[in-house]
């Protein structure tokens, strides 16, 4: 069989739903929306459903909906198949269902039949609506759970002002014929401006859509339209195209904390602006998998920073992030981790901020934490740690100060977390002992992998060098110090 995707304006459409338990719940939810006249028709009408019809008659009243729900709660009679253009057997009764199949077939009436694939005429999608935007997605009844998982993957990937967006371009769509006669042209200008519309996550301000179309005004098809390839093909959403040589408002900076390990730990909302960066500037201890979700025509610039080997300082990034967001792009700056721990994620904020451009800060899963928890380490536990206290091995004062802090850490009553402290391992064992902490407190030196699972070195502050050399721990790694490290029998 073959199920085309149709979009059929339901609205004033009439459907019967016979059932009212849950599932017919659910078809009624899902159509609403698309304002049809729907009968429900069941012995016995769940609550929630009749809450529904509740709420549509309040809309209705006060004009905000022209869909309309009649509820009767009684047999299903053929009767009720008149004038119907679609109906749907949502009964728990499969000769009910099979007959209403039956007498919609002989009626050419499309119906569909819940958990009967065979005796349906049209399919129900896994559905994601924002506004005008509508996406249905079906494997033919093949796995409701792909559709779904798909569903939630494209939903990511929306913007929060989808239904703004889609608003704007469409009343700019009778203004632009009118402001650029050429057909191209015209063409070319709207397919840009939805891809500045989807990088920037929002509708242009009247300033921006004034610059953009002085843009195509002044230039004749043929240049639109050059050798560099239509709109569709063209670096139209690296930033450079779109803005390059045109006073526009500058771009926002999204500073996204890509957590530790394997890209799946990024989160949501992380994930989310990678999908519609413009310029992608990134360290070097991400994932890179996480690369493959950006827009095809990303810049993507490495400013990686790894212990011992050339990196871009941080003037050098802060200068880059301002330059980018000033050609008016969508920048996120992925930063391991978490960008204010340890990240310098506040510096660059700092400087985005005193050129007046918008920023974000998106949380990120710290090593700190989920690095020594993917090891089965917790850092805090019931009776044996009320605090744990992190440090960077990395550090940037006198060696004095740095000693100062570990003897405090030493003293503390909790676990010990360093950050960036592999190379001087050595050193922070010594000092935390001659801060007063016992030789024989557990150690962890733990090295994460991409793959989400890691490699341990264990033992005690007397001993765990030499063990971090017998298993060969690479760098980077964390430190653990404390009685939650469960040390091997």
């Amino acid at each position: 069989m073959g199920y085309f995707p149709f979009f059929v304006e339901l609205k004033g459409k009439r459907g019967l739903i016979v059932g009212g338990g849950i599932v017919a719940e659910r078809k009624v939810r899902k159509l609403l929306p698309y304002e049809p006249e729907l009968l429900v028709v069941a012995p016995k009408i769940d609550d929630g459903i009749w809450k529904l019809s509740e709420e549509i008659k309040e809309k209705r009243k006060k004009n905000e909906d022209t869909s309309e729900l009649i509820l009767s709660e009684r047999d299903f009679e053929t009767t009720n198949l008149e004038k119907m253009d679609f109906v749907i057997a949502a009964t728990s009764d499969e000769t009910l269902n099979a007959r209403i199949a039956k007498l919609c077939e002989e009626r050419n009436i499309l119906v569909n039949v819940v958990d009967d694939k065979e005796k349906c005429g049209f399919l129900f999608p896994s559905l994601i609506r924002e506004g005008k935007l509508s996406i249905g997605i079906s494997t033919e009844g093949a796995s409701p759970r792909v559709a779904t998982t798909f569903r939630a993957r494209l939903s990511a990937d929306i913007p929060e002002r989808m239904e703004e967006i889609l608003d704007y371009l469409e009343k700019i769509r009778p203004f632009s014929k009118m402001a650029i006669e050429d057909d191209k042209k015209r063409a070319a200008f709207l397919m840009e401006l939805a891809d500045v519309c989807m990088g920037k996550g929002r509708p242009l301000t009247e300033t921006e859509c004034e610059i953009l179309l002085e843009n195509y005004q002044n230039k004749t098809s043929k240049d639109v339209l050059s050798d560099k390839g239509a709109p569709s093909d063209r670096e139209t959403q690296s930033g450079k195209d779109v803005y390059s040589d045109r006073k526009i408002s500058p771009g926002k900076v999204v500073l996204v904390g890509a957590g530790c390990l394997s890209y799946e730990y990024i989160t949501l909302r992380g994930m989310q602006e990678i999908r519609k960066a413009q310029v992608l500037i990134y360290d070097a201890l991400i994932d890179t998998r996480l690369l493959d979700f950006t827009i095809e025509n990303c810049e993507k610039i490495c400013v990686g920073k790894r212990s011992g080997r050339h990196s871009v300082k941080q003037e050098e990034i802060n200068m880059l992030l301002i330059e980018k967001a000033k050609e008016g792009a969508h920048v996120v700056r992925l930063k391991g981790g978490d960008p204010f721990v340890f990240g310098r994620g506040n510096e660059e904020v700092d400087a985005l901020t005193e050129e007046g451009i918008e920023t974000e800060v998106i949380p990120g899963i710290s090593s700190c934490i989920a690095v020594p928890e993917l090891a089965g380490i917790p850092v805090t536990e019931r009776k044996v740690s009320r605090s744990f206290h992190v440090m960077t091995g990395h550090f940037a004062g006198d060696e004095e100060s740095l000693k100062d802090e570990i003897h405090k850490m030493a003293a503390m009553d909790g676990t010990c977390v360093f950050l960036m402290g592999y190379t001087r391992l050595a050193e922070i064992v010594r000092e935390l002992q001659n801060g007063g902490a016992a030789a024989e407190t557990p150690v962890a030196v733990i090295h994460g992998t991409s793959d989400g699972s890691s490699r341990a070195a264990y033992g005690t502050l007397l001993t765990i060098e030499k063990e971090v050399q017998e298993k060969q721990i690479p760098m980077p790694a964390v430190i653990v110090v404390g009685d939650t490290v469960r040390l091997p029998e």
